[in-house]
């Protein structure tokens, strides 16, 4: 048998098809967890790990949590980063595995929504966000929202968040989803940028449009700014550190922001220290703005 085309398989029915104990023990395969066997030389990403997994969980179990937000591929919040655990969710209380590393949880909701990623049973994204949200602040629900509706590979739409959150009764952080869904923008490219947004909505300032195209007189595109108040002619560019580290990135924001600034834009550039240290002093410069600025 060539190893490398073996799918994960149960030690114990691979022994009851004819397998031997020495063939089913050999070094050839990696043993991920108890009685389950993998080839290996195959690395175990996150997605190899969970298939073997699958090999014993409940045909009705699925991923959910934090290795669903990891398997749909969106940006974890910070605060959850260093839980590695394998979570999974059942609709009943039926067999449930408690062995490490695996975190079981039951959801009883009439309609728990599956989704497939490959051969693996996943909770929706939508779902996903119900989960997380009673483990976050408010700021992060929103955050991690719309981490899901990017502009580059959103994994849902506002319309999935609102409709799963208004068909969902009694969870844990079913609040913070409702109160979250109206502050929800799509389109963002970063973590920080949501901050951002939050930090001047917080403060009572209006909310600015997100990355939306700005086009000259004449039609022209000049840019794209992360945020803009777009009658005053403000746009808000958040600079992380790639912005200074590679010169390419530096290059093209220069270009742009002469552009705009050339057609009548003023540009705010905000930092991570503005946005997580100093947030008054940001704060004090777009209200200065918007104080100040002449309606075009």
């Amino acid at each position: 048998m060539d190893a490398s085309t073996v799918r994960p398989f149960l030690r114990r029915e691979a022994l009851a098809g004819g397998m031997t104990r020495r063939a089913a023990d050999a070094r050839i395969y990696l043993r991920p967890f108890r009685g389950v066997r993998v080839c290996a030389d195959k690395d175990l990403e996150l997605a190899e790990t969970c298939l073997a997994a699958q090999e014993f969980l409940p045909d009705a179990a699925a991923f959910s949590h934090i290795t669903a937000l990891r398997l749909h591929g969106v940006e974890v919040p910070w605060r959850l980063e260093d839980d590695e655990r394998i979570h999974v969710v059942t609709p009943t209380r039926g067999p449930r595995t408690q062995r490490a590393p695996f975190v079981a949880h039951l959801c009883s909701q009439k309609a728990l929504e599956i989704t497939r990623i490959g051969p693996l049973r996943v909770t929706t994204a939508a779902q996903t966000w119900l989960h997380l949200a009673h483990g976050l602040f408010p700021d992060e629900v929103v955050v991690l929202g719309d981490a899901m509706i990017r502009r580059r590979g959103p994994v849902t739409s506002i319309a999935a968040l609102t409709r799963l959150t208004e068909a969902t009764h009694k969870m844990r952080g079913l609040a913070l989803c409702r109160e979250a869904l109206g502050l929800l923008r799509v389109g963002t490219d970063s973590t920080m940028e949501t901050r951002a947004r939050l930090v001047l909505v917080s403060a009572g300032l209006p909310c600015p449009e997100v990355n939306r195209p700005v086009v000259a007189s004449d039609g022209t595109f000049l840019a794209m700014p992360d945020m803009t108040y777009r009658d005053l002619k403000i746009a808000i560019e958040y600079d992380g550190d790639v912005h200074r580290t590679d010169p390419a990135t530096w290059r093209r924001d220069v270009e742009r922001r002469q552009r705009l600034e050339d057609d009548g834009w003023l540009i705010i550039t905000a930092t991570a220290d503005d946005i997580l240290r100093h947030p008054d002093r940001f704060l004090t410069r777009v209200r200065t703005a918007l104080t100040t600025r002449p309606q075009r």
